[in-house]
């Protein structure tokens, strides 16, 4: 498992750089295939060692597709899912910086926008089967005193999935940051409702991994079909 915490700096994006096609790039690749057919075997490049002609990528254990809705009135469980928009899936440490250097910061989105962020194959609705049973943590952040720090407690929550951080990954679906005219709400999504060791330690985990401020309160909630099913709704 590649090492994403050791992060490119945001200068240059690294996953939505365009290879290069000028005549000196093509001559080196040329010498490098000639290399190769020679029996010399072509270094390593990673991204931490040239930006751009890197030739080797880290693959993450799972492959994670962000989304991203902001509807603009109330809307009910049909018209969400319709505004609910797919924007692109993550199978590297490379692909993601190069996402998440280019799309909006979290502190600059609209009012009532939502950043999705879920394994391949779940979508963020309660009624997705990988959900249908769970629920979630989350936390909600006063927008005035939190500021640009919001970004830091998003992406450690992401470096925390997709790095496998969290003792029991297999319950993880994914997280989601939502932006509201008072507050940030920040929520880990989970497979299973139920209160046992295995949910309260992902809770504490969270509080671990983004150095939650101890007056904040880390609330779990079943979703719907859980909820009816009498489990329980708890605060760590």
């Amino acid at each position: 498992m590649a090492d994403v915490d050791t992060r490119p700096t945001e200068e240059k994006p690294v996953a939505t750089q365009e290879k290069p096609t000028d005549d000196a790039s093509i001559d080196n690749a040329a010498e490098n295939t000639n290399a190769t057919e020679s029996g010399q075997e072509q270094p390593v490049t990673t991204v931490f060692h040239d930006r751009i002609n890197y030739n080797v990528k880290h693959p993450l254990h799972n492959s994670w597709t962000l989304w991203f809705d902001n509807p603009h009135k109330k809307a009910n469980a049909a018209s969400w899912s319709q505004n609910l928009k797919e924007i692109v899936t993550v199978e590297t440490v490379e692909d993601f910086w190069g996402v998440y250097n280019n799309i909006a910061k979290v502190n600059h989105l609209e009012s009532n926008s939502n950043y999705h962020f879920f394994k391949k194959g779940i979508r963020p609705e309660w009624e997705d089967p990988a959900n249908a049973e769970g629920g979630k943590f989350s936390i909600q952040f006063p927008r005035n005193r939190t500021g640009e720090t919001i970004n830091k407690y998003w992406l450690d929550m992401l470096l925390a999935m997709i790095g496998e951080q969290f003792a029991h990954e297999h319950e993880i679906c994914g997280a989601v940051i939502s932006v509201r005219k008072v507050f940030f709400r920040l929520a880990l999504w989970i497979r299973s409702s139920d209160r046992n060791e295995t949910t309260e330690t992902l809770g504490r985990q969270i509080k671990e991994f983004l150095d939650i401020p101890s007056n904040l309160n880390l609330e779990f909630t079943p979703h719907g079909e859980s909820a009816a099913k009498s489990a329980q709704k708890f605060t760590l």
